[in-house]
């Protein structure tokens, strides 16, 4: 496995120093307020920058969204009482803070900006020690005040500026029950299936942060017993379960990465729902793929979880069998061991949870996908976004979206509130939560939910 090299970094003398020393600040849950305790850090900073802190992040603790010191995802939030934008990472208890200066009132920063992976070793290599109650000077410095802001008062943003995406269909499961439903059940995979990570290029702008909400796309649909196609909301709109990784470094034009060195050029993980209209995407994906059926809606996570954190939930993935090419063939343990699940919320009712699936069942995995992303020579850019595909287990509880779990619609999936669904309906809450978890540690990644809403 590619070895990392720690940067040096010297006494702050700029914000940009800084960000390189980010320090983390711990939540006091019985006076429900944050306070962040800034280490030495803060001190070496001229009085004017001080008073430009005006923003923390805020990290939601969901119940499968805990994360421990092992992880600090980076992450990006808003403040509502000042227009201006922060950056920074997070941890179970602990609320990330950086005082860089704004950039800019609107969007996420460039991802030129937030992307230096190499300062997130440092802090992965502090002491709990940092972060003791007992640090008095912190508590008592006097800008805190400046920089303690109450829960409802932080909105979590996009991440990152997204440049490019590509999605992947890369689990063996999923492109078997897909082939099944639609092709020769005994043949379900294509031929190229097992020699490539088959994949596409999406459309990134259409890409929103958790909590949005998507309408209904509309589009051409053709029913198998039309004689032509009709126009209208989709019938099938369907969430697909899946992960997406984000890069850290740039390559040019030409070059092409090699898949045992591909780890340095992913900077972490998002959870990540590819929203699906079925029906529109039957009908129009002939010759070219997919395209309307697609590029209406897809959510991410807020936070990103960096593969240091993901270290030690390393495992092996399904044998590949043909042997690959030589371009393919990774060394070590490719997958990684993260329990995802999701659930759908109707309307004013308790949510449901329709499948729990694995990230470590991907035939293909990140490195390699990226391996054959630039075998071309197509070059990428810091802040592109690479999705997993739909991510399903072997067993029908692990099956990653609707087209699966209800079999084509012919086999409705049980509510709470007493209603079933074969696919999602206007105003249902759809929510991924993901985590990693083995005897010594947890890494939470959080939630990715978005609600439905009626087409326009």
């Amino acid at each position: 496995m590619p070895t990392k090299t720690m940067p040096t970094i010297s006494k702050p003398k700029t914000t940009w120093d800084l960000f390189n020393l980010v320090r983390i600040g711990k939540v006091q849950e019985k006076q429900g307020r944050i306070c962040p305790f800034l280490t030495s850090a803060l001190d070496a900073l001229p009085v004017d920058t001080k008073a430009k802190i005006d923003v923390i992040n805020q990290f939601y603790l969901a119940e499968n969204g805990k994360t421990t010191i092992d992880n600090q995802p980076y992450l990006d939030a808003l403040s509502r009482e000042y227009p201006i934008y922060s950056l920074g990472w997070a941890l179970q208890n602990f609320y990330a803070f950086h005082p860089f200066p704004p950039i800019g009132t609107t969007g996420a920063f460039p991802a030129k900006y937030i992307l230096i992976h190499d300062a997130h070793h440092i802090l992965m290599g502090f002491s709990p020690d940092l972060f003791s109650l007992e640090n008095q000077s912190l508590q008592e410095h006097p800008s805190l005040d400046r920089i303690l802001l109450q829960l409802n008062e932080v909105e979590l943003c996009m991440p990152i500026t997204i440049g490019d995406y590509t999605d992947f269909y890369s689990s063996i499961d999923h492109a078997t029950n897909v082939g099944k439903m639609f092709r020769d059940p005994s043949n379900a995979l294509l031929p190229n299936w097992k020699h490539m990570p088959v994949g596409y290029h999406g459309r990134a702008s259409s890409i929103v942060v958790s909590g949005a909400q998507i309408h209904r796309p509309k589009g051409q649909t053709k029913a198998d017993d039309a004689a032509m196609p009709s126009f209208g909301p989709s019938k099938q709109l369907d969430f697909e379960l899946e992960t997406a990784f984000v890069i850290c470094a740039e390559t040019q034009l030409g070059q092409s990465i090699d898949v045992n060195n591909a780890e340095e050029f992913i900077w972490g993980m998002v959870l990540f729902n590819d929203l699906s209209a079925r029906d529109i995407q039957k009908w129009e994906y002939v010759p070219l793929g997919p395209f309307l059926g697609k590029n209406f809606g897809s959510v991410i996570s807020p936070w990103i979880v960096s593969l240091d954190a993901l270290q030690p939930f390393r495992t092996n993935g399904y044998t590949q069998e043909p042997e690959v090419l030589p371009y393919l063939k990774y060394e070590g343990n490719g997958n990684y061991d993260i329990h995802l699940e999701v659930s759908i919320q109707p309307e004013n009712a308790p949510e449901t949870t329709v499948s729990k699936s694995n990230f470590k069942y991907m035939y293909w995995n990140m490195f390699q996908q990226l391996a054959h992303q630039t075998i071309n020579g197509c070059n990428i850019r810091i802040g592109d976004l690479y999705a997993s595909g739909t991510i399903s287990g072997p067993q029908p509880h692990e099956f990653g979206s609707m087209l699966e779990l209800s079999w084509k619609g012919t086999q409705p999936i049980p509510m709470q509130d007493g209603s079933t669904r074969v696919f999602l309906k206007d105003l249902d809450t759809c929510i991924i939560r993901g985590y990693a978890q083995n005897q010594n540690i947890r890494i939470g990644f959080g939630t990715c939910e978005c609600k439905i809403l009626p087409a326009n």
